[in-house]
């Protein structure tokens, strides 16, 4: 297999909560709640099981003072940092980094007058919690929409800059920024652009990138181009959809890059005439019984004898389709034991999960005597 190509853009190091962004760290995968922040155990629920697929950060709306009393709770119960997504109201942020919020969505130049965004940048100062620029093509500021005419790359760097000027000017430097847009290519060229001007992370996504399917491909579109060139520190993957499957689709993407790894990859074929066996079924049953692992792994079911030996040699686990009993594969070698056509799924899922236990086994030193 070719070496990953990419190089990452150099940039600061900050830190959200315990997860390192930025430097070289490895791409943080977020999501964000859609739940009543007041319903503080709906939420938590939420925040717990966007942490289980994988999530590194997970970000909390906080639009009220009852909302940032609930998150209050929240926060003593989350098992990820927690980022608050705050809008105009200086007070709300004062209060959530009292209660100890890992990082600020707050942008600066929208919350006040200079007193008011001087007190919230101390509290951040105080107590060491970076703020995140967030701009987005769809709620520009006046201004800028009447000299553009519309939003262009132009307009969203404009409008970031405006901010990083405001906390540059207090010398406060532990931030990252994302410039969103719907249209891919507009922000593409917004996060390139931007790039250019800051050394701070950048936190990438396509807002509003539709449902789960056209949301997905348009998002690995998007922060595809981007992260092959190196540029992205974080990224959110945003579906109208169970804030779960953006982390599921924030992991495929990172993994098709080979820029980070969790869970299996499973190549698999789309399935013709030549298949010995249920291709489809046989994948569609694995990726829902086998989501629990974390560990990375390859795994390649391929239906006939054409591309399956090919496919297995570098893969951990390989499957390659023949009639009644199909050919079985661990590490790249061909075994004696081969795997009965009409029980593939449940044989497959002991051989895989055995092979993680191996895996896992490895990791794990021997205490010496």
């Amino acid at each position: 297999m070719l070496d990953n190509p990419i190089k990452r853009r150099p940039c600061r190091r900050i830190y959200v909560g315990n997860v390192p962004i930025g430097d070289g760290a490895p791409i943080a995968v977020q999501s964000m709640t859609n739940t009543e922040t007041t319903d503080v155990a709906a939420t938590v629920a939420q925040v717990k099981a966007i942490a289980a697929a994988g999530a590194d950060i997970v970000r909390v709306s906080v639009p009220t003072m009852d909302a940032a009393e609930a998150f209050k709770h929240i926060k003593a119960q989350s098992p990820v940092p927690l980022v608050a997504d705050i809008h105009f109201d200086y007070r709300i942020a004062l209060k959530v980094a009292e209660y100890g919020v890992d990082c600020l969505r707050i942008n600066p130049g929208n919350i006040g007058n200079e007193q008011r965004i001087r007190a919230v940048v101390d509290a951040a100062r105080d107590k060491n919690i970076p703020i995140r620029i967030g701009v987005n093509g769809g709620s520009l500021e006046r201004d800028l929409q009447e000299k553009y005419g519309e939003p262009t790359p132009a307009a969203l760097v404009e409008s970031a800059m405006r901010h990083v000027d405001i906390l540059d000017r207090l010398d406060f430097q532990n931030f990252k920024v994302s410039v969103k847009a719907s249209d891919v290519f507009l922000a593409v060229e917004s996060y390139r652009l931007l790039a250019k001007q800051i050394e701070q992370p950048l936190h990438l996504g396509i807002t509003e990138a539709g449902g789960l399917r056209g949301g997905s491909v348009k998002s690995a579109i998007g922060l595809g181009m981007l992260l092959a060139e190196g540029i992205g520190d974080t990224i959110r993957v945003s579906l109208a959809a169970d804030p779960v499957e953006e982390i599921k689709v924030g992991f495929d993407i990172l993994k098709s890059l080979r820029i980070r790894s969790r869970g299996i990859n499973f190549i698999a074929c789309p399935s013709c005439s030549r298949q010995e066996f249920d291709v489809i079924g046989t994948v569609n049953a694995l990726e829902q019984r086998l989501e629990d692992i974390t560990t990375p792994m390859d795994v390649s079911i391929i239906g006939c004898v054409v591309n399956g030996p090919g496919e297995a040699l570098v893969s951990q686990v390989g499957l390659a389709g023949a009639k009644n009993k199909s050919g079985f594969y661990l590490d790249g070698e061909r075994q004696k034991e081969r795997i009965d056509n009409t029980d593939i799924v449940d044989q497959l899922e002991a051989k895989i999960r055995a092979k993680v236990k191996q895996l896992n086994a490895e990791k794990i030193p021997v205490k010496q005597a």
